[in-house]
């Protein structure tokens, strides 16, 4: 299967990932990353779910929940974003649980999430946004491959401070 590794798997989202993407979704250590700047309701992440089987060519986007094979768990989520068939690019994001991190699931995760985009998509390049503050992210895709092609100055408010942030990208020759 394109989307197993021999730790983990990414799969479709399930009604029985609500709870985890609620926990998740409202953990506000991971809004920097993921862009949030308010909490999300049961009823809302249960209607995402219920239409998570739209076509990533219809909708743009497409997330995976990334589930540890032995324990069939949710242990993190891939997201695949700004998806442009025309230009064959897309955004790449990850996000593993704090208490799942340092196991080596994360570079599986990517990995496959690559091959899935280059071998099934046909993506030509693939990119990921950054913050300079954040080495365990900038590891991880540069250890992918990922070369950092730029920097986007003062480019994110957090917590009334900007943040730069780092621009990767990873070409499929």
């Amino acid at each position: 299967m394109i989307l197993q590794g021999e730790k983990v798997i990414l799969r479709a989202l399930e009604p029985e990932d609500l709870d985890f993407l609620f926990t998740t979704e409202n953990d506000v250590t991971f809004w920097e990353v993921s862009n949030t700047q308010t909490p999300f309701s049961r009823f809302i992440l249960k209607k995402y779910i219920d239409n998570s089987h739209l076509d990533i060519y219809q909708v743009k986007q497409l997330r995976l929940i990334i589930s540890e094979i032995d324990k069939k768990r949710a242990i993190g989520m891939v997201d695949i974003f700004d998806f442009n068939p025309q230009h064959k690019r897309a955004g790449v994001g990850i996000l593993i649980h704090k208490k799942f991190q340092n196991s080596g699931f994360a570079s599986e995760a990517v990995s496959l999430v690559v091959n899935y985009c280059f071998k099934i998509l046909n993506l030509h390049q693939l990119f990921a946004n950054i913050t300079p503050d954040n080495p365990k992210s900038i590891s991880l895709f540069t250890k992918q491959g990922f070369m950092k092609i730029g920097e986007k100055k003062d480019w994110l408010l957090v917590n009334g401070n900007f943040k730069d942030e780092i621009i990767f990208q990873l070409i499929n020759d």
